[in-house]
């Protein structure tokens, strides 16, 4: 039994039921950036120095790399989770809001797969 009117369901209006899942998504993102970001800050404080060749050599390992596109991908998606609540809730002409999160999207997508190739590039050695 729906306590919504017959006109409100004909008009869809009401909950679209998608806030809680992308609410979840940004509390997963961020819970599974701590232990990441964590790992990132003792790692890089642990290494001897900071030189080229340091970093490529610690990059150059396989655990290294793999946290390394765990924390970019993770990162990413939510940064681009919490730019599209700004954007809906902050950019009110519809055609701009769609526009802008579909840009928001590529974007965010260019910045992962960039990123995931310049960490691959440089852990099979090809970095320069």
């Amino acid at each position: 039994m729906s306590l919504a009117t017959p006109l409100r369901r004909v008009l869809g209006l009401g909950s679209a039921k998608s806030g809680v899942h992308h609410w979840w998504l940004q509390r997963l993102t961020s819970i599974a950036l701590v232990p990441l970001t964590i790992w990132f800050a003792v790692s890089l404080l642990c290494l001897p120095g900071f030189d080229h060749l340091t970093v490529t050599a610690w990059m150059n390992q396989g655990m290294t790399a793999l946290l390394l596109i765990l924390l970019l991908l993770t990162g990413t998606w939510h940064s681009r989770l919490g730019l599209q609540v700004v954007i809906e809730d902050y950019v009110h002409a519809a055609g701009a809001r769609t526009v802008l999160l579909v840009l928001c999207g590529f974007a965010h997508v260019f910045l992962a797969a960039a990123g995931v190739f310049a960490i691959l590039k440089v852990a099979c050695g090809r970095g320069a």
